[in-house]
């Protein structure tokens, strides 16, 4: 159970917290794909998922001064130029499911996509606003997200930059989640104890895990994962919309 007059202060998962009220980014895309009628399996889409975040991890291709859509657009190409490659090598097999090239290579799809993710999390980031500015009225807070070097832009083009003064971002600092020590960097910065602060975010496995192993309490935004969730998972509060946190 979550201890409300312990808390001085919050730390915010980004990704697939605020900007999408629990919804993991990759249903989202998928989401995206489906309205274009994009002809691949989940399963498929999901290892092209897989491989966009790990190129990503590798290369540094988002900059610090691309917006969201910018990293979107970067998303697809590179989810479609792998969908691309496995059509041809799989041509002339008997899959129950064929890759068009013709809508792997429009252009106007890929952009579709994006800007369906985009609209997506911006609609999503104005919902949370009034719960930022309620949260912020009353305790400092601090963002502790796994993101690619350009948050700060992400917010500022969302404009919720000014309710986080202080940002722990993965590609800045050189340590990711679920690494525990990434929410104590997001403890210091607040100068609180652990049990002061309140982690929010929407990964079990990434956020509330390393959040409780760093001492920390923890709200869990539970929605559509990655992975099926087993029941046996547990936070100090689980809620299921991001306007419940408007009571903390």
């Amino acid at each position: 159970m979550i201890e409300t007059v312990k808390i001085h202060g919050v730390v915010f998962d980004y990704g697939g917290t605020i900007d999408s009220n629990g919804v993991h980014w990759a249903e989202v895309i998928w989401m995206a794909y489906q309205s274009e009628n994009v002809p691949v399996t989940k399963e498929l889409f999901r290892e092209a998922y897989i491989h966009g975040e790990r190129t990503l991890g590798k290369n540094p291709m988002i900059k610090p001064h691309h917006t969201f859509l910018d990293m979107m657009r970067i998303k697809i190409d590179i989810q479609f130029e792998w969908l691309l490659r496995q059509e041809g090598r799989n041509q002339g097999n008997n899959y129950e499911l064929r890759i068009t090239n013709d809508i792997l290579s429009d252009i106007d799809c890929k952009h579709r996509i994006a800007e369906f993710c985009y609209n997506y999390a911006r609609s999503s980031v104005e919902c949370a606003r009034p719960v930022l500015e309620w949260i912020s009225g009353k305790y400092p807070m601090v963002l502790v997200s796994n993101f690619y070097g350009n948050i700060e832009t992400v917010l500022r083009d969302f404009g919720i930059d000014r309710f986080f003064p202080n940002i722990i971002e993965s590609a800045v600092v050189g340590v990711r989640k679920p690494d525990p020590q990434i929410f104590r960097l997001g403890v210091e910065s607040l100068q609180m104890k652990a049990d002061e602060v309140v982690v929010i975010g929407d990964s079990y496995d990434k956020d509330i895990n390393p959040a409780k192993a760093a001492g920390c309490q923890t709200i869990w935004l539970k929605n559509t994962g990655w992975n099926e969730y087993t029941g046996l998972e547990t936070a100090d509060l689980i809620i299921s919309d991001f306007k419940e946190l408007k009571w903390i």
